[in-house]
């Protein structure tokens, strides 16, 4: 694997998503790991999380700040700053932030994604508010996204 020197900056601008409480900011592109992995930085409003999904690529995610409800395959499980989350590629999934502030997590993609596109391109997707099911899956078809649902509900029980 090779890695390229870079240097992310805390003052760069987000992604911003507003349908879904969202401020994205990509801390490491796919070209600097040669396509390996990619490394972003989420900032989830109150309550807010993306629809339930699954893709090909594999997540870690580490909570920052705040407190999440995750469910993937169905299970449900809190996460607080500190824990660590690895979803493997193909597996269903979704979270939100339960707290009543931001909350932030740092994820790692492998392989990586063009996270910058995708996410440039859902924000324009969604700039009326979350579009329905048949457009959400249209988009993803591109990006080898399945769009599954609505997002998680912080009022939803754990399982585990």
């Amino acid at each position: 694997m090779s890695i390229s020197f870079l240097h992310s900056k805390g003052t760069e601008a987000p992604i911003k998503i507003p349908a879904i409480g969202l401020d994205l900011f990509v801390r490491m592109p796919p070209a600097a790991s040669s396509g390996e992995f990619c490394f972003i930085e989420t900032i989830n409003a109150p309550g807010a999380g993306p629809p339930r999904h699954r893709h090909r690529e594999a997540e870690i995610f580490r909570v920052i700040e705040g407190r999440y409800l995750y469910e993937a395959d169905g299970r449900r499980f809190y996460a607080e700053a500190g824990d660590v989350v690895s979803i493997p590629g193909g597996v269903e999934h979704g979270f939100c932030n339960v707290t009543d502030k931001p909350a932030r997590q740092y994820i790692l993609m492998a392989p990586a994604l063009d996270a910058a596109a995708f996410f440039t391109e859902l924000a324009g997707v969604m700039h009326d508010g979350i579009p329905d099911q048949a457009a959400l899956n249209a988009f993803g078809l591109k990006w080898h996204v399945e769009f599954l649902g609505p997002p998680v509900n912080k009022n939803d029980q754990p399982t585990d």
